[in-house]
């Protein structure tokens, strides 16, 4: 099977590097576009509110974000790679990639890091990589 259109979600952790890695050797095998996402988390939006500057927070986030997708486009670039799109988004990472980035892009497979959290945080809050394992409509690759 060739795959068309890839996503590759970040976090800017050594798993998703490699993660990233995997997904550009595939689109080049494969001459697919990749579309590269990091979506910045609103989990903890109402618990923090009340004690710190929610916009300082975004503007500082959505720095850093583009500061890594940066880093994450010259790695593509020195790996000879450039059908690449960037998308940052805000929200519930894995309920964005499994209702809009996937339907909206025509995502047939998905290549992204394991987590290394905890079996009692699986259970509490649910990891991004479980859920897109468990609920995509695409093929998923999970890079351990």
């Amino acid at each position: 099977m060739e795959y068309k259109k890839i996503l590759v979600p970040v976090d800017g952790s050594e798993l998703s590097k490699e993660a990233f890695n995997r997904a550009v050797y595939i689109a080049k095998r494969d001459e697919a576009k990749l579309v590269l996402t990091h979506i910045i988390d609103t989990k903890y939006d109402s618990a923090i509110k009340p004690y710190l500057d929610i916009d300082q927070i975004y503007k500082s986030s959505k720095e850093s974000t583009e500061k890594m997708i940066n880093n994450y486009e010259q790695m593509a670039k020195k790996a000879d790679f450039y059908n690449l799109k960037t998308l940052i988004k805000v929200g519930s990472p894995k309920e964005i990639i499994l209702e809009k980035i996937i339907p909206e892009e025509n995502i047939d497979l998905v290549v992204l890091g394991a987590t290394g959290i905890s079996a009692i945080e699986r259970v509490l809050v649910g990891s991004v990589s479980e859920g897109v394992f468990r609920y995509a409509n695409c093929d998923v690759l999970v890079e351990r």
